[in-house]
């Protein structure tokens, strides 16, 4: 046994003393590469190679999805840290200015001075997020899709129309009737404009001068704030209303109009309620200089993209004239998009329709055909005016802030969605419809606030549609208070699945369909059922039911 294992030494000796560097390297090589060397011989082995790269492809593949997991949860940590951060910043800061030993009284006298412009909304310089996404070639494919069918309407159009007429018809009838009585439109739009330029700027110029050195100050500002109030109610908005109705507007003219009323007046508060904080607090201080907008700041304002005034915002250093003719082609583009829709999915159906007797099968048919020209209405005014639009006025004022609308296809709630679709209307709303509530009526009453800025929300949007279309129908409004809010609650922040937002989007389709439907219907009932002496009460019952009743 001593001499076996004697042997067993000096042969595991031997072994070990021949190891050379070749050796070792060859033993540290993996198993594979050694194989491959030895079934070689010297040649390679293709079919070894393609294996091997087909297997690195495969654990590529199983790695990818736990890599781009990691980069997402990081990426979500770091934007949370930053939302703790800001929320910390700005705890601290309102408790810096409301200290817990301060008295009630002194609370109250803070309370009575409104969050200064710096406190709310931070413009930075960024690009809209289309923008970066077109840069990718499959979003930007997309969008060739789109530009496809567009192409498929016109031919449509086209081979439908020379076989019905024996040649080809190039007319816009219906283009040139919904943008009829434009001199009408441009000399309404520029009274208001100039208006909105005049009347604000000196109400406010006059109030600040006085407050100063006025010994009656709330009577000076009351004064003052009802007349700027009165010019709000009555100059922008009963004078264009008046107009468009008075003069039988067609209804995209009427859109013209009416929008530009509800932008206006927006701009308008969004300035005094910014400038006013400021001049009280100079007052406070005892400041010998009043902080009043040069009317150019205030004339900037008027034309930038945004309903939240400041004196600067961040501008870009250049204007890129090709990017806005780009942006103003696609918006024309967007325009005769619409039009084609209309002509070959809405007209047919409901000039239809609109001679058959009414039935709740005719009523799910027309909403769920109504679904397709709805959606793609929808993607439409969001391409042209929120992206398309906005990004040519803000490039010709070399607004840098691009940001008017978020990844609002993303969302899993509508309290998202609600945020992210129109971030321009959304700051408006959350600034001084919102907050002001709160700053009012105190943080108790978040619900009601809430409440009150769905009320206000659809009662504009149903104003709208109702001085546009000639006719009260407030079907929109309905679908806002009622649907909107359930689902506000209901599908909520905390909703974050993927099933969520197919539930957002199959609402949101099916919203779209009862919009473009009853609508529709509405407006040819009121074509074919016409009253000879129209009362206030005929235009507020829908015409559309009794209509269908007499045929």
């Amino acid at each position: 046994m001593a001499g076996e294992d004697c042997v067993r030494k000096r042969q595991s000796g031997s072994t070990t003393s021949y190891k050379t560097p070749e050796n070792e390297e060859v033993q540290r090589r993996p198993e594979g590469e050694r194989s491959f060397q030895n079934s070689s011989n010297g040649r390679v082995d293709v079919d070894h190679v393609i294996t091997r790269k087909m297997q690195l492809i495969a654990e590529a593949e199983q790695l990818k999805p736990v890599f781009m997991k990691e980069v997402d949860s990081h990426f979500t940590e770091f934007v949370n840290s930053l939302v703790a951060k800001s929320a910390l910043l700005d705890s601290s800061s309102s408790s810096s200015l409301f200290p817990a030993s301060c008295s009630e009284k002194e609370l109250h006298k803070a309370k009575a001075l409104r969050a200064p412009p710096e406190h709310g909304k931070i413009f930075t310089a960024r690009r809209s997020l289309l923008d970066e996404l077109f840069e990718v070639s499959h979003i930007r494919t997309i969008y060739h899709m789109f530009i496809a069918l567009l192409i498929v309407f016109i031919l449509s159009t086209l081979l439908v129309d020379f076989i019905d007429e024996g040649r080809l018809v190039l007319g816009f009838d219906l283009l040139v009737f919904v943008f009829g009585k434009f001199p009408v439109v441009f000399c309404t739009w520029l009274c208001m404009f100039c208006a909105t330029v005049i009347v604000p700027y000196s109400l406010f110029f006059q109030w600040a001068q006085g407050y100063c050195s006025s010994s009656h100050r709330v009577i000076h500002s009351l004064f003052y704030g009802m007349l700027f109030t009165l010019f709000q109610t009555v100059g922008l908005g009963f004078g264009p209303t008046y107009i468009a109705v008075s003069y039988a507007l067609p209804p995209a003219s009427r859109f013209i109009v009416i929008l530009e009323q509800v932008r206006l007046v927006m701009k308008a508060h969004s300035f005094v309620r910014e400038n006013v904080p400021r001049v009280l607090s100079s007052v406070k201080e005892k400041s010998s200089l009043v902080p009043i907008p040069r009317i150019s700041q205030y004339l900037y304002f008027l034309f930038a993209p945004t309903l939240i005034y400041r004196d600067s915002y961040p501008r870009n250093p250049m204007v890129r004239w090709g990017y806005v003719a780009t942006k103003f082609a696609q918006v024309l583009g967007s325009l005769f998009y619409a039009y084609y829709i209309f002509v070959r999915l809405c007209i047919p159906q409901f000039r239809n329709s609109s001679q058959e007797t009414f039935n709740l099968r005719g009523l799910v048919l027309c909403i769920f055909n109504s679904i397709l020209p709805g959606v793609l209405i929808l993607f439409l005014v969001f391409f042209a005016f929120l992206h398309c639009w906005l990004n040519a006025f803000a490039e010709m004022m070399r607004f840098a802030d691009r940001m008017f609308y978020k990844d609002w296809w993303n969302s899993t709630s509508y309290a998202n969605y609600y945020r992210t679709w129109n971030v321009v209307v959304h700051d408006w709303l959350y600034y001084y419809a919102y907050r002001d509530f709160l700053w009012f009526f105190g943080k108790k009453f978040k619900a009601a606030a809430m409440l009150s800025v769905f009320t206000v929300s659809a009662a504009v949007h149903e104003y709208v549609l109702s001085i546009c279309f000639g006719y009260f129908y407030p079907v929109l409004f309905c679908l806002f208070m009622c649907f909107g809010m359930v689902f506000n609650f209901i599908l909520n922040d905390r909703r974050k699945g993927p099933i969520w937002n197919v539930i957002m989007w199959t609402s949101l389709f099916l919203g779209q369909g009862v919009i473009i439907c009853l609508y529709s219907q509405e407006w040819y009932a009121r074509q074919y059922c016409p009253l000879e002496n129209p009362t206030f009460l005929d235009y507020l019952k829908p015409r559309s039911w009794s209509c269908h009743m007499r045929m």
